[in-house]
């Protein structure tokens, strides 16, 4: 006997194409992350993004209060967690506990791509609060420096709603 409950057929199973038009693919000061799952679509327990990451892309120094996993899937990465540096390549899956803080980075001159795994949900309703909406997965913003300092002021602003401390600029 288990005490598990029964299942919800109210919950549909989702397939989901990354390349799919009609997903949201937001870019982020010059990374493009497509959401793939969303709180939504997983009764709040986690969302799922795509992250495309063009040379010199990914975040400053932030910790957040969720797990997050990254499974890097193209190229390489180089993560910053709790000021120790990690190469991840693809194949490789790295975990951050939450509060830790990290950053990442695409130091090489080829795109990285990585899937992004928050437990709970809800990191996703922050880049579509921050972000700008593009084309496609792989498609990035044309931001002037006046857009960018818009959306980094953005992103400030809205970091503590959604339980992110951004932590300034690496050393």
């Amino acid at each position: 006997m288990t005490n598990l409950p029964p299942d919800n057929p109210q919950r549909d199973v989702t397939t989901i194409q990354p390349d799919d038009p009609d997903l949201p693919h937001i870019s982020i000061v010059g990374d493009t992350y497509t959401i793939l799952l969303s709180g939504e679509d997983t009764a709040g327990k986690m969302c799922l993004i795509d992250m495309y990451v063009p040379p010199g892309g990914g975040p400053g120094p932030h910790r957040q209060d969720f797990e997050e996993t990254f499974v890097i899937t193209k190229g390489e990465i180089d993560l910053t967690v709790r000021g120790e540096p990690i190469r991840a390549e693809a194949g490789e899956t790295i975990h951050i506990p939450a509060n830790a803080p990290h950053m990442f980075t695409n130091t090489t001159d080829r795109s990285a791509r990585m899937l992004c795994i928050c437990e709970p949900a809800g990191q996703e309703e922050f880049f579509l609060s921050a972000g700008v909406p593009v084309e496609g997965r792989t498609s990035t913003a044309e931001l002037d420096e006046e857009a960018i300092e818009e959306q980094l002021n953005r992103i400030e602003a809205l970091a503590p709603e959604y339980n992110t401390e951004l932590l300034g600029t690496p050393e």
